[in-house]
């Protein structure tokens, strides 16, 4: 089992940065398909980025391509998220997920991850 806690939500004017953090308990992060999600205010939870164990393979949503970067650094259990160019349309609150999927497919697919954090609001001023 893994426990995540994700940082570094906040309030930014569009065309910002913001970068979010998840930080990882246990040993085994590095077994761990990771990814982000978002859920804006009276909205379902939608797909942003998904990175594989090794960091190698990365997955965005249209949305957000070109904007947003994930990586993770197994040695610190962590997974971040570099968001550019913010947009009003981008205010949600983020969380954190980590799947033990080994399929090809299910990156964008929330009910393929295990384990969730809590959430981080981030909110776009226009």
């Amino acid at each position: 089992q893994v426990q995540l806690v994700e940082s570094g939500g906040g309030l930014v004017q569009a065309g910002g940065s913001l970068r979010l953090s998840c930080v990882a308990s246990g040993r085994t992060f590095s077994s761990y398909r990771m990814g982000w999600f978002r859920q804006g205010p009276g909205e379902e939870r939608e797909f942003v980025a998904a990175i594989s164990r090794s960091g190698g393979r990365t997955y965005y949503a249209d949305s957000v391509k070109g904007r947003f970067t994930i990586s993770r650094d197994n040695a610190k259990n962590t997974v971040t998220l570099q968001m550019n160019s913010l947009k009003p349309e981008d205010t949600a609150v983020y969380y954190c997920a980590a799947s033990t999927n080994w399929a090809s497919t299910g990156w964008a697919v929330g009910s393929q991850y295990d384990y969730w954090g809590q959430g981080t609001q981030v909110t776009v001023s226009s």
